[in-house]
């Protein structure tokens, strides 16, 4: 999912970057309305965070030109304006939600999940969502969520932990090497050490695994990569 970040300050653009890129999100910044909206031209991305005070053009002008080529893409508004009025205008000129300055890590990626999963319910609300089955888990890609085979449980997944679930997923009694996964869920171009894989797979585990000390489907094969057992 490809995001666009517009924010005339540099160290919180920076830092959003580096947030939703660790996230597994490919992100693009802009400093200013105007860059943003030939950022917007140029890449086409599924997503926006819209600073509301920025040169050139604010946050509230780059939405009204956007909505006027655009009606569907999810925007989200970032300003340290708090009053319900400004949360008001934005709303009624099409955002789909509104974080307000300061904000935290866990609140920023909450909210564009859950935007991500209103807009792509409303796309596919008369097609099946497509899942996949790992363990007694079903994973749904387009909710960025995992649900036990009974419903009862459910846990959110990063875009990068789908990735990974769905490569091992494919393959079931296959050894993945750390090569592949590195390539299919981080890009070609990006070179994370090793300790980040297995940082996620921990991630998982603990999520998914009745025991993560001894793991049943996500097994480790040293030096290797992973493997699926179903």
């Amino acid at each position: 999912m490809h995001i666009l970040i517009a924010e005339d300050d540099p160290l919180i653009r920076q830092g959003l970057t580096d947030l939703l890129t660790q996230e597994g999100y490919q992100v693009t910044g802009a400093e200013d309305g105007k860059v943003a909206l030939a950022q917007y031209q140029q890449h086409k991305p599924q997503l926006i965070i819209l600073d509301i005070m920025m040169p050139e053009l604010d946050g509230y002008s780059v939405c009204r030109a956007i909505r006027k080529n655009d009606e569907q893409i999810p925007i989200i508004f970032l300003s340290a304006k708090s009053e319900e009025i400004d949360r008001v205008i934005g709303l009624e000129m099409g955002a789909d939600d509104y974080i307000s300055k300061p904000f935290g890590i866990r609140e920023v990626v909450a909210r564009i999940r859950a935007v991500r999963r209103r807009y792509l319910a409303s796309q596919v609300s008369t097609v099946e969502v497509s899942h996949f089955k790992l363990g007694h888990w079903m994973i749904f890609p387009n909710q960025l969520r995992a649900k036990t085979n009974d419903g009862l449980n459910s846990v959110d997944l990063s875009l990068r932990e789908v990735c990974i679930l769905k490569q091992l997923s494919n393959h079931p009694e296959t050894v993945i090497h750390r090569d592949r996964l590195f390539d299919h869920c981080w890009g070609y171009d990006h070179s994370p050490n090793s300790r980040t894989l297995d940082q996620h797979i921990a991630k998982l585990r603990k999520r998914l695994e009745p025991d993560p000390k001894q793991p049943q489907w996500i097994i480790t094969v040293h030096g290797v990569g992973y493997r699926y057992e179903p």
